[in-house]
């Protein structure tokens, strides 16, 4: 009978949704989550999947229970390929299988994007992903023991010796897909262990070394978990102080004497044989080695330098009672360290090449690295040099049997601005990532640690603990595009979304327009090792001093993207009458796709309000600062070409016009002062030690101090005089 007060038909509806479809009382969803608790990755994963469905409110059954909505994680070695993963959604259930222990972490932390985005737990999609770039890493370098000392490296101590820092940095890496870390630094022994027979060789006391200890144990445990590789990349033939005051070698190889002649005495091949050996045997969890061949190597010959590793590293790695990978990082034979020799360096390469190929004792592939581009791979996704100039093929043909390259992208142009660019990284990866003899990537900077904030000027800043949070879409593109070139840019702009709501849908477009300028000014401004271009600052080591970028500079400086024409080149060409072909890159081009790119960026954020959110501000300072210094570059251009045409031609309207443009480009920095100036300290910088003989640790970088260097380039216009007036 129906009730007094509901129709039958609603009294109806109401019973089945308290009684359910069998008569019986509904009970809310309850998710069960059931993994290999063996497993520490297969434990990571499920923790992270816990975690999300809290954030959402969704019930989880305790272990060990099933839920209404069972979620199963599984490792299925053979049936899918290492770190790839699928995911089965069905109606009643969810499976998560990966193919390794980082495959199935990829697949859980996959849902839980899902689940952040609002996607309810049956309404999950299916999808399956496998890497492209086996090998993904972030290059990092300690603060301690650093070749680099200054403050600006220094700073970061305590920050890098917490042990929450390192599991904040390491949830982000494997969030974004990267599977490995090296860990960098002149001498890493003495912090690790007291080397059996040499105590002195140790500058810490027993509580002291035991502190060291833990903290490198807990980096590479919580590394581990999270399926990262973790490698300890030193440099060579280097000893502590107290090694050599204790043992009378090795006085030439402490810091600060890292471009050193190489050290040849037997007590120091022994002593770093037996620190290895050790650190091997104590730290189960790292997961191998570095060589830099060269460092602290000077004079040394190609077969001495590889005499030594033998000696070493190697011999430490053979007698090894577990597997232990390998990163040997080459440099050109170009240089003149290794011309030097008095050998043909391309006999050198070769026999450098036949050495790691009878290399069958590690757990390979063995990384090669090659510095692409050098110290700036944010330039150009041509391969224009290496580490030393110009690469042969040695390392290439035939195809590597028991190796493969890992490109080093170092990146010592963009610290403190946010930077995102998916075109430039996403062609970066598919040009150069795919070739067979590739494996791999590491991506990371030697003058910039991104663990302390010491760039907000704010004192409050909610949204971000440490630097690298700040720069969470340049790890997010480096990261998921080199495990899949072919993600889509609306996964990183679901991002913006999820963090700022609608006020961020037009942030990623911004970023891809304004935050091309460093890479067009690396690609024309040609640069070598870390400190000879800081494309932030518009900065470049002139001799021994970074100093601004004048006019003059930009007219004179050779290109490195060999597409691309420098002023003086153009100038003198069309001058002429002549022109250039299809697919080079003219100084007009390069300043009206500045100019473009700029002001749609500028339009893209125009009306975005950031009301109160403390993060937000900054990303739309940051496109506008990347804008205007955009402009700014291309109106440097204009004015450059202007002023060489006068200087050459005696052209007045080209001096005026050389006078107006630079006056432009004066307000546009002017604009970059007044955005960042209320936003921005003035930072530590490692480039202000220029050459390692005129050090300047202390020194300070931010872009109104250089204002009196950028209207100097409008004195040099007004003043400048023709070539035939001299």
């Amino acid at each position: 009978m129906a009730s007094r007060f509901l129709p039958g038909w609603a009294l109806a509806c109401l019973l089945s949704l308290v009684l359910g479809p069998f008569g019986a009382p509904a009970r809310a969803e309850e998710v069960s989550v059931s993994h290999d608790a063996a497993n520490v990755q297969a434990s990571y994963a499920a923790a992270q999947l816990r975690a999300a469905l809290d954030r959402r409110k969704v019930a989880v059954v305790e272990a060990g229970q099933v839920g209404s909505f069972p979620i199963v994680l599984s490792i299925k070695t053979g049936g899918l390929a290492p770190q790839a993963y699928a995911i089965d959604a069905r109606p009643g259930s969810l499976t998560i299988t990966g193919g390794d222990g980082r495959g199935l972490i990829y697949g859980a932390l996959a849902v839980v994007e899902q689940l952040d985005k609002g996607v309810p737990v049956r309404r999950m999609q299916s999808a399956s992903e496998k890497p492209t770039v086996a090998f993904r890493a972030i290059k990092f370098d300690l603060p301690w023991d650093s070749y680099r000392a200054s403050a600006a490296i220094g700073q970061h101590s305590d920050t890098v010796r917490d042990p929450r820092y390192w599991e904040a940095f390491f949830d982000m890496l494997v969030r974004n897909r990267f599977n490995a870390i090296t860990l960098s630094n002149l001498h890493p022994w003495p912090y690790m262990v007291r080397t059996k027979g040499y105590p002195a060789a140790n500058p810490f006391d027993d509580r002291q070394l035991e502190e060291w200890k833990q903290l490198h144990k807990t980096i590479f445990r919580l590394a581990k978990e999270r399926g990262i590789d973790t490698y300890l990349l030193p440099f060579n033939i280097f000893v502590s102080k107290e090694f050599a005051e204790a043992y009378g070698v090795g006085k030439l190889n402490t810091y600060p004497r890292y471009n050193t002649k190489g050290e040849k005495s037997p007590i120091v091949r022994d002593y770093v044989r037996a620190s290895i050996g050790q650190v091997l045997e104590e730290y189960p969890d790292l997961t191998g080695l570095g060589i830099n061949l060269g460092e602290g190597m000077g004079e040394m010959t190609a077969a001495e330098r590889i005499g030594y590793v033998n000696d070493t590293y190697l011999a430490a790695i053979r007698d090894a009672r577990r597997p232990v990978k390998l990163i040997w990082s080459i440099n050109s034979v170009e240089t003149k360290e290794w011309q030097q020799t008095g050998h043909d360096p391309r006999i050198d390469e070769q026999m450098l090449r036949d050495t790691i190929e009878k290399i069958d004792f590690v757990d390979g592939p063995i990384q090669i690295n090659f510095k692409f581009n050098w110290s700036h791979a944010l330039s150009t996704t041509r391969l224009a040099q290496i580490h030393g100039g110009r690469m042969g093929d040695t390392y290439f043909k035939p195809l590597p049997k028991n190796y493969r390259i890992n490109w080093i992208a170092r990146n010592e142009d963009v610290f403190a601005l946010r930077w995102g660019v998916p075109s430039f990284v996403r062609e970066h990866v598919k040009a150069n990532g795919t070739p067979a003899y590739v494996g791999g990537y590491t991506v990371g900077s030697e003058t910039y640690i991104p663990a302390r904030d010491y760039f907000t000027a704010a004192d409050s800043h909610a949204q971000w603990t440490y630097a690298f949070e700040r720069q969470w879409l340049f790890y997010m593109l480096w990261g998921r595009l080199l495990y899949n070139p072919d993600t889509p840019d609306k996964v990183f702009s679901d991002e913006f979304t999820r963090r700022y709501g609608e006020k961020g849908k037009s942030l990623l477009g911004a970023f891809e327009h304004a935050s091309a300028t460093p890479l067009r000014l690396a690609s024309l401004f040609y640069s070598q090792w870390d400190h000879t271009l800081y494309s932030e600052g518009m900065m470049w080591l002139d001799g021994r001093t970074m100093q601004y970028i004048s006019v003059d500079d930009l007219i004179r400086q050779p290109v490195l993207d060999p597409t691309y024409v420098n002023i003086a080149d153009y100038v003198a060409t069309t001058a002429k009458g002549q022109s250039f072909p299809a697919g080079r890159m003219t100084p007009p081009m390069i300043a009206d796709r500045l100019e473009a790119d700029s002001r749609r960026a500028l339009q893209l954020v125009k009306d975005i309000d950031p009301g109160k959110d403390l993060a937000l501000p900054y990303e739309v300072a940051d496109v506008r600062t990347w804008a205007h210094l955009g402009l700014h570059l291309a109106a440097k251009i204009r004015g450059g070409v202007a002023l060489q045409t006068f200087r050459t031609g005696g052209d007045a309207g080209a001096k005026q016009q050389a006078v107006s443009q630079l006056e432009t480009a004066l307000a546009e920095w002017d604009e970059v002062v007044k955005i960042t100036t209320p936003l921005y300290r003035p930072m530590l910088l490692t480039h202000f030690t220029g050459q390692s003989s005129a050090l300047n640790p202390d020194a300070e970088f931010h872009w109104k101090g250089l204002r009196q260097s950028v209207a100097a380039d409008v004195e040099a216009a007004r003043n400048a005089s023709p070539a035939s007036a001299k």
